[in-house]
């Protein structure tokens, strides 16, 4: 009796051992599931303008993360952070950034690559969007970025001669251009040149505003007032974000303006020409991809455009006494009536 007793007492113990190892599993999982969480991989995602102004953009770069595997919460963290359109913020974003720790930092416009730049050599860097990478010193080439950066490309110096051609076709006896482009920029700069040699090349007078804040965007159109025939936006976040007021005060001066993106029509503008940029972002999550699973960004080359967008604003058109060629129409994505 007293040996079953013994054998009853060894096996009551080790069932309460079990017991308590299969509990403790238990607690230690729960405990363990929000350093795990911590432990996954993070994108930092620097975005210069207002969450809803790149809701397009970032729906499509998170849609194709989920079709690599990759779900936010779940195999990848993100963190947002929004510049709003002013250029101060962005050094202190990058640098917020940085001390996260962050894996990638994946961010889109001229400006704001640069301040990921400065910020770091290290964390890789993905641009969604820059418009002339090699031209702003972001990669030694497009074949081979070296260093910590790589991205695509917009072409926004490349296309400035061909968004004139499409000006010039819808403003008849285009003479005087005048070009608006917010001078701290350095793809303003660039760009800015750009278009003003295309616009000699095409016998056109062009004039360049020199626009560095907000309050100088009313009094630069005004002065424009029987000196111009049209206007040529050079996109930045200060420009994106005083969109609205460019394109009422430029109806206000009778001027057709040209942009590089729909949403400046879709806010009054006349006509835009340029990249899809929410393709150029889902295509962005594919450098991404590649870096997590081990890639250096050195090694990818920076990506062009392929796929461009004409969006012509009628409303505007017929407010301003223009008429658009069938043609042209015909060879518009969209068409705001």
């Amino acid at each position: 009796m007293a040996e079953y007793l013994s054998g009853f007492g060894v096996c009551d113990v080790m069932r309460r051992r079990e017991f308590i190892l299969a509990f403790g599993g238990v607690a230690a999982w729960h405990l363990a599931t929000p350093a795990q969480a911590a432990k996954l991989p993070t994108i930092g995602f620097l975005g210069p303008l207002t969450q809803s102004a790149q809701s397009e953009w970032t729906a499509a770069f998170v849609q194709r993360m989920r079709e690599h595997g990759w779900i936010d919460g779940r195999t990848i963290a993100i963190e947002y952070r929004w510049g709003e359109g002013r250029s101060g913020r962005l050094a202190e974003i990058a640098a917020e950034l940085v001390r996260l720790k962050v894996d990638i930092i994946v961010t889109g416009g001229t400006a704001a690559v640069i301040a990921a730049k400065q910020a770091t050599s290290v964390i890789p860097i993905v641009f969604g969007v820059a418009g002339d990478p090699v031209g702003t010193g972001l990669v030694a080439s497009l074949a081979r970025p070296g260093g910590n950066v790589t991205g695509l490309s917009n072409q926004s110096t490349d296309l400035a001669g061909k968004r004139l051609e499409l000006l010039r076709d819808v403003v008849p006896g285009l003479r005087r251009l005048a070009i608006m482009a917010n001078v701290s920029s350095p793809i303003g700069v660039l760009e800015t040149g750009e278009v003003q040699a295309a616009a000699g090349k095409l016998g056109i007078e062009a004039v360049s505003l020199e626009i560095r804040r907000m309050e100088d965007i009313a009094p630069a159109i005004e002065a424009l007032r029987g000196h111009a025939d049209a206007l040529f936006v050079v996109t930045d976040p200060l420009m994106n974000t005083n969109r609205i007021l460019i394109n009422t005060l430029a109806l206000g001066a009778r001027l057709p303006s040209m942009h590089a993106g729909r949403d400046y029509v879709e806010a009054g503008g006349l006509m835009s020409y340029g990249p899809n940029f929410a393709d150029l972002f889902r295509r962005a999550a594919d450098y991404v991809d590649k870096i997590l699973r081990g890639a250096k960004p050195a090694d990818l080359p920076v990506e062009q455009p392929t796929k461009f967008d004409l969006v012509v604003n009628m409303k505007i058109a017929k407010a301003l006494g223009l008429e658009l060629s069938p043609t042209l129409l015909a060879r518009a994505d969209q068409v705001i009536e």
